[in-house]
Formats: structure tokens, sequence, C-alpha cells
């Protein structure tokens, strides 16, 4: 028997150029894997010392290089120190002459005429026109010799006048004056009054029962009566409570005192108007007053 030889069978052209695709390999950049570094894996990069490091070791100058001076950087040596130190020019159109001391008085004076011509005018009830005359010195006096103001009593319109003087100190005394001439004629007696004129945080406030609630015929009366109490009891009890002053005038209240006082007595009022028996609102006052005392 004949002897059987195998032979492979010839590659394909496909199959040689596969093969000779594989086998070539990509030739490496000597300078790219000279220049980068060896990348790890994620988790195990270099810490933040070490990038420091490098960028240290990069931004250090060449060997036989000098370092960069900052100050040299910073410096510019070409502009002389006279130039920085010399004052800027100073425009004479700015510039002023100064004034007088005539000028300057004269400019006071001129000034102070103006501010000092201000004018107050306190109408007055015809009711109170017989009280008025009979207490003019308590209320001229102190006006003239204390607040150095000028005043009078204008029969013609009835009116109090009141206008400040060259002795005139303080201009606000004249809004005091003008309160304290205004609570006398809303029924304040001058002594009282006069506590306007001469303490600060004193106040006149006035409301009306309708204001509180809506009365009429024997209702009105009978919260009048309750307001006043039997000899005037009721309002004295009110105000020795309250530390205030109260006038009725009809269905106007008038009460003179303290921001917190007037609140006091405002309540006790309005309570009374309300209906409230008296003897509950004395109990009231009564522990008011008793904290007032705590409090002084």
């Amino acid at each position: 028997m004949g002897k059987l030889t195998a032979t492979a069978p010839a590659p394909s052209k496909k199959a040689a150029s596969k093969k000779k695709a594989q086998g070539k390999e990509p030739k490496a950049d000597e300078n790219t894997s000279a220049s980068l570094p060896e990348r790890r894996p994620f988790g195990e990069e270099d810490s933040d010392e070490e990038l420091d490091e490098e960028l240290m070791d990069d931004a250090a100058p060449a060997d036989g290089a000098a370092p960069a001076d900052d100050d040299e950087l910073m410096i510019d040596e070409s502009v002389p120190a006279e130039a920085s130190a010399r004052p800027a020019e100073v425009d004479d159109s700015l510039q002023f002459a100064p004034i007088s001391a005539a000028s300057l008085a004269a400019a006071q004076a001129s000034a102070g005429a103006v501010t000092k011509s201000q004018l107050r005018k306190v109408p007055i009830p015809p009711h109170r026109i017989s009280p008025l005359k009979r207490d003019w010195p308590k209320i001229y006096t102190p006006l003239v010799e204390q607040a150095n103001l000028m005043v009078r009593m204008n029969p013609r319109t009835r009116c109090v006048e009141i206008k400040t003087s060259k002795h005139t100190d303080d201009l606000g005394v004249l809004q005091k004056a003008a309160d304290f001439v205004k609570a006398y004629a809303l029924g304040f007696e001058a002594d009282d009054a006069l506590a306007l004129l001469r303490l600060d945080d004193l106040y006149v406030d006035s409301f009306e029962m309708k204001d509180v609630k809506t009365l009429h015929g024997d209702h009105l009366s009978r919260a009048i009566g309750r307001i006043a109490g039997k000899d005037g009891r009721t309002r004295f009890a009110i105000e020795n409570a309250s530390r205030t002053r109260i006038v009725l005038a009809d269905t106007k209240i008038h009460i003179l005192g303290a921001f917190q006082n007037i609140r006091i007595a405002k309540d006790s009022i309005v309570a009374l108007i309300m209906g409230s028996p008296p003897g509950k609102v004395y109990a009231k006052l009564r522990t008011i007053s008793s904290r007032m005392r705590q409090r002084a």
C-alpha cells in the first residue's frame, strides 16, 4: 500500500491578513512613556502631600539659576519716591476765604430772630372765662418768670396767646406752656395743670362715653353717677389709686397723668361705664395700687 501524506490547506487571504494584523505590535513612543507617570488603580492614587512634593520639585529652579525674588517683582523701582510723596495740586476755585466775625454775628442774629418768633394760641371755652380771670396770676406767673415767655389774654378772640421772647432759652418750653393752658381750659385746676410745665412724660387723654358704649337718657345719667360716685368718692378713689387727675365734663372725660397711670384709670372708668359695680372696681384698684407701691 502506498503511504498517505497529509498536507495542510493553504491559508486564505483573509486569515493571512488577520494574522498579520494581530502579529503587528505598535511601536511605543519613548518620549511619551518617559513623560507620563505610572497610573495607579483607583483608591491608590498619590496623596496630597506627594502631589505637593511633585509640584515643588517642578517649580524648583534649574541648577545654577538664582531663585526669583518676590520683592523685586512687586516693587517697581522705576517710580521715584519723591513723586509718590508729592501732594496733589489743589484747585484754586475750591478755596474759600474765612467768614468774618461781623458776618457770623449778623447771620446768627437773623437766625435767632426767625426762630424766636413763635406763637401759640389756646382757645378758652365760655364756661372757663370766669375761672381764668380768677386764677390768672397762677397762670401767667410761671410762664413769665420760669419759662421766660410772653403771655396775654385776648378778650376779642377769647384766646390765650403765648409767644417766645429774647430771654427764652429752650424753644420746647413753648409747647409745654400751650399744654398747660389747654389743660386748664379743659377743667383741671391750675396747680394740677402746672405739672405739665414742670415735669416730663405727662399727657392729657380725652374720650367720650359714646366711644365706649352708646347710652341714652337715664342710662347715661346712671353711668356718669357711677363714675363720680357719692360726693365724688369713686372719682377720688380712682385718682388716688392711679395717681392721675380726672375731669368729668358732661359726656367727656379728661385724664391727666403718665402713660401707664392713664391706662389704669381709663380701664377703671370703662368698666364702670359698661356696668361693673363700684365694689369690684375698688378691689381691682386696691390690687393695682399695692403692686405700684411694691415697685416704687
